[in-house]
């Protein structure tokens, strides 16, 4: 199994280059503006957490529908499936290899927002709620677009499903405007996560790559 995530982070390392710069430049960003702010206010992480939601929603659509891709293209499943390995553990593979792309950018980010807060502002048990919360919302959601990709990318062509992530922004940011980063909006995107993952297995597992 470390060696199937290896070669899946070798193959996209692209992915965790532009995770790290752009945890990097949140960091950065985050950094100044608790300078800046007000004690008590949280508009600086609900802010920050809106184009992250973004990137990520077009990003991780991308990785999904690349990952798939780029199997169907080169037969990588074809050439390991020849190997000692099953289909259900390269498929596993890939999935956690999304979930770390997705890790890198937010888990510096969320560790630097704590250390940040504790630095500037008395304990309030009530912030650790909320950035727990945001952090598990933006992940969520970076993964609920991820799957979409899986799913979207059995197509012949790698642009149009990445597209779709442009329409996922429109519909998904303002369900969690909506909702907020509470528990409704978590629950909706377990829901669709659990539902997608389903379904791409089950096309994983039918389908000739």
């Amino acid at each position: 199994m470390f060696t199937l995530i290896k070669r899946e982070i070798e193959d996209h390392i692209v992915y965790f280059i532009g995770a790290a710069v752009l945890s990097a430049i949140l960091i950065a960003l985050l950094t100044s503006a608790m300078y800046h702010t007000e004690p008590g206010d949280h508009s600086v992480f609900i802010g920050l957490s809106i184009p992250v939601i973004v990137v990520l929603i077009i990003g991780c659509t991308a990785m999904g529908v690349s990952q798939i891709y780029t199997d169907r293209t080169r037969k990588i499943s074809t050439f390991l499936s020849g190997l000692p390995v099953t289909r259900g553990r390269i498929l596993i593979a890939r999935i956690i290899t999304g979930i770390l792309a997705i890790l890198t950018v937010l888990l510096p980010l969320t560790i630097t927002g704590m250390a940040l807060w504790r630095l500037f502002e008395p304990p309030i048990p009530i912030y650790s709620g909320v950035i727990f919360d945001t952090f598990m919302v933006t992940f969520l959601t970076g993964f609920a677009c991820y799957c979409i990709g899986l799913q979207t990318s059995w197509t012949s062509s790698k642009i149009t499903p990445t597209l779709g992530g442009l329409v996922l922004t429109c519909i998904l940011v303002p369900l969690i405007l909506v909702k907020g980063f509470g528990l409704h909006a978590q629950v909706i995107l377990v829901l669709f996560i659990v539902t997608s993952l389903i379904r791409t297995w089950q096309k994983f597992m039918s389908t000739a790559i």
